[in-house]
Parts: structure tokens; C-alpha cells; sequence
């Protein structure tokens, strides 16, 4: 494709992003960043909030997401921007809170990329006697520079790495199918209280259809093939995710699970002997790493969106001038997710991007309904189903089951979430003249 030139009002010239990407490629990325991000890292954590039914909170989370999902596939379709949330909001609700919106998507991103290093950092640590964060870091600092050298390479390593972390949630689904009955699958140690806990938490899993608009910007076509990519993924994913909780609670049982630092390992262990926790441990490296990848590449393309839409510093939608990649973003955002390293522990860090996600998903829902009424003959490519006139059911059920999760979570992961939402008012007043 031709390298696009922009013309800038001082006269100078800036190289845009290339458009490289199709519809197979941008679908794997988002199963990439879905099945890494959560089922690998938080299985041992959710497990003992949901007991034996681990697969009734995917199945809620999964449901839950699928509200916002098509929320995202309606907006991607008429604004296909690689600012994505800033740019959607903006158009629904006006500059300010678009500005707001799109700072916390951009501390979602860089705090997930955190947590899922962390959880590569324990997978490793089952292999060789290494401190979990030191691998972070480094994990971290390699992908900023895959990142760097290219997009196309870097969406080929993550086919390659989805290819490997699919091929391990399949092996713990076969493996568990002979203890299939061994446990009773509506054990709730904690009720449904607890079942809609470990949702919360879970919806983590989940994260990663939201990231796919972030690629519209370097994908053909955006406006049809990035609604379509967000549906193939959640499909994809949510039929894994639900099969492997089966699996994971009839080959171990809750109380073995839980907290687990490494619970794939754990389950491969009691199925197959230690060759096969080994083996699992090393396609959870392949998983965690693959999407710490996508969501450092989401986070820095959200960055560079902002920056071309004159809401964030200019300096960051720099893009080099060989590698055609926003540099000065990358390396902006691999800095502050090795910085978030240092906060706390896994459940922690996942909490608080659970805030990020719940409010912003919060507003993704509602943008698509104020839309609906202000810009009713706008064109979309993809258009929700099931309305009453012009009122989208399905984004009034995201809105309202968003909010019951965002009050779910743990008072410390709230109060930080605040803190960062705080931080984005008041640089939106001071930016956004």
C-alpha cells in the first residue's frame, strides 16, 4: 500500500501509519490478547470465589463483555480511529470526557500489560530460580522493541504465539475430559455472591476486544473489518475459556486451584506427570508474552491517536521515519507499565484494571445510545440488533451490568482507579482549552 503523507500547518511532513493489517490478522490478535490475558494469569485466583462453578463466572463475564463488545463493533464502524474510546466519546459526549475516557483506556492498557508480565515472571519462575519482576522487565523492554521494529512482525509473532497459547487451552481441555463428573460443577463455596465476584474478576480474561479498534489505523478496510474481527474473537475465545474451567475443576477440584500461581502447570502435573507441567509452563510463557505484546501495541497506539487529535503532547505521535511505528510512544508507555511493576500483586493490578475497564466500558455503552439520538442517519457499517425505535437494548443492559461489576471490586483497586480518573480531569481541563 502507499505510505500516506500528511501535511502539517507549519509546513513540515509526517509519515501516518501504514495500513498492513486484514481481517485474519487483526482477529487473531484480539483471540491473542483475550486468551493470555486472563485464563493463563487468574485461574488460581478466581477458583476460590466461584468454587466448582469457575465455569458459571466466565459464562457471566463472557455475557457481560458481549454487551460492550458489540458496543465497540457499532462505534468502530463509524469512527475507525486508532484513538478509538477518546475518539467515540468525543463524538457522543464532547472533548473533555473523550479526553478523560481515553486517558483511563491508556492506563487499562499499560496496568494490564503489568499484570499479565507479572503472571509470565510466575510461569517462568516454575522453570528457572528467577524473581518474577526481573523477567517482567525484561519481557517488557524486548516486546517495546518488537513493537518498534515493526508492525507486520510484530502481528506475525503474535499469530505465531496464539497458535501455541490455543494449543495449550485445547490440551487441558482433552486432558480433563476423562474426570469429566469427577466434581460437582454448582459447588459455590462463597454462593452466587461469590460467583459474581470471581466474574469481576474474570472479566479481566475478557480484555481485548476493546484493544482491536486501537488497530484501525493500520488495518485495510477498518470500518468493516473491525467489527467483524471483534465478534469472531469473543466467539472464539469465550467457547475456549468455557471448556477449559470444565476441564481445570474436574482434573483438580476448587480447593486445589485456587490460588495457584501457575495453575495450567498444576492441572498438567496431576494429568500427565511433570513433563506435562513443563510443557504447559512453557506454552504460558508463549501466552503471557503474546499479550503483554498486543496490549503494550494497543496502548501505544491510543497514545499516538490522542497525540494526532491534538489531546495529548505532540512530540508523542512521532512516528520513525523507517520502521513506520510511533516510537516515542512505545517507548512512553513500556516505561510506565515497568513502573507499575512495583505496585502490588497480580489480583491487585487486575482489579484496578477491572475499574478502568468497567467506567470506560460504562461510557462505551452509553456513547453508542446518546449516538443513536444525536447522529441518527450517520453511517454505520455494523449496527447493533434488537432496538425499540432508536433505543439499542443490548448497550442498556452493558451500561447497567458494568456498573453492578464496577462496585465488585476491592475498595484499593477502586480508590486507585479514582485516583488515575482524577489525574485525566484535571489534565483535561488543562489541555483541552
Amino acid at each position: 500500500m502507499l505510505l500516506k503523507i500528511k501535511v502539517l500547518e507549519d509546513g513540515g511532513l509526517i509519515k501516518s501509519l501504514k495500513r498492513k493489517l486484514g481481517l485474519f490478522e487483526v482477529t487473531i490478535s484480539g483471540i491473542g490478547i483475550i486468551l493470555g490475558a486472563g485464563i493463563y494469569a487468574l485461574l488460581g485466583e478466581a477458583a476460590p470465589l466461584s468454587g466448582n462453578a469457575l465455569w458459571l463466572s466466565f459464562l457471566i463475564s463472557s455475557t457481560v463483555a458481549a454487551f460492550t463488545a458489540l458496543s465497540y463493533a457499532e462505534l468502530s464502524s463509524m469512527f475507525p480511529s486508532s484513538a478509538a474510546e477518546y475518539e467515540y466519546v468525543k463524538n457522543a459526549m464532547g472533548e473533555r470526557i473523550g479526553f478523560i475516557i481515553g486517558w483511563i483506556i491508556i492506563f487499562s492498557a499499560i496496568i494490564s500489560s503489568s499484570t499479565v508480565a507479572v503472571g509470565f515472571g510466575n510461569y517462568l519462575g516454575t522453570i528457572f530460580n528467577i524473581e518474577p519482576i526481573y523477567s517482567a522487565i525484561a519481557l517488557i523492554g524486548l516486546l517495546s522493541l518488537l513493537l518498534f521494529i515493526g508492525i507486520k512482525e510484530s502481528a506475525w509473532v503474535a499469530i505465531l504465539f496464539t497458535s501455541i497459547e490455543a494449543l495449550g487451552l485445547l490440551i487441558i481441555f482433552f486432558i480433563g475430559i476423562p474426570y469429566y463428573g469427577s466434581v460437582n460443577y454448582l459447588e459455590m463455596p462463597l454462593g452466587l455472591n461469590g460467583v459474581f465476584a470471581s466474574a469481576a474478576l474474570i472479566f479481566f480474561a475478557y480484555l481485548g476486544f476493546e484493544e482491536i479498534v486501537k488497530l484501525s489505523d493500520e488495518t485495510i478496510e477498518p470500518n468493516k473489518n473491525i467489527p467483524k474481527a471483534i465478534i469472531l474473537a469473543m466467539i472464539i475465545s469465550t467457547t475456549l475459556y468455557i471448556l477449559v474451567a470444565f476441564s481445570s475443576v474436574s482434573i483438580l477440584g476448587w480447593e486445589a486451584l485456587a490460588n495457584s500461581p501457575a495453575p495450567f502447570s498444576q492441572i498438567a502435573s496431576a494429568a500427565l506427570g511433570p513433563n506435562g507441567a513443563l510443557l504447559l509452563s512453557i506454552i504460558a510463557l508463549f501466552a503471557t508474552s503474546n499479550t503483554v505484546l498486543l496490549l503494550l501495541l494497543a496502548g501505544s497506539r491510543i497514545v499516538y491517536g490522542m497525540a494526532a487529535s491534538k489531546s495529548l503532547p505532540h512530540f508523542l505521535k512521532k512516528v520513525h521515519p523507517r520502521t513506520r511505528t510511533p516510537w516515542v510512544s512505545i517507548i512512553a508507555v513500556g516505561i510506565i507499565a515497568i513502573a507499575f511493576l512495583f505496585l502490588g500483586n497480580l489480583e491487585f493490578l487486575a482489579s484496578a484494571t477491572n475499574y478502568a475497564l468497567f467506567l470506560s466500558f460504562a461510557f462505551i455503552n452509553a456513547a453508542v445510545i446518546v449516538l443513536r439520538y444525536k447522529s441518527p442517519d450517520f453511517k454505520r457499517q455494523f449496527k447493533i440488533p434488537l432496538n425499540i425505535k432508536n433505543l439499542p437494548l443490548l448497550p442498556v443492559f452493558g451500561l447497567i451490568t458494568c456498573i453492578i461489576l464496577l462496585f465488585q471490586l476491592s475498595f484499593d483497586a477502586i480508590a486507585l482507579g479514582i485516583f488515575i480518573t482524577i489525574i485525566g480531569l484535571i489534565l483535561a481541563f488543562i489541555w483541552q482549552k
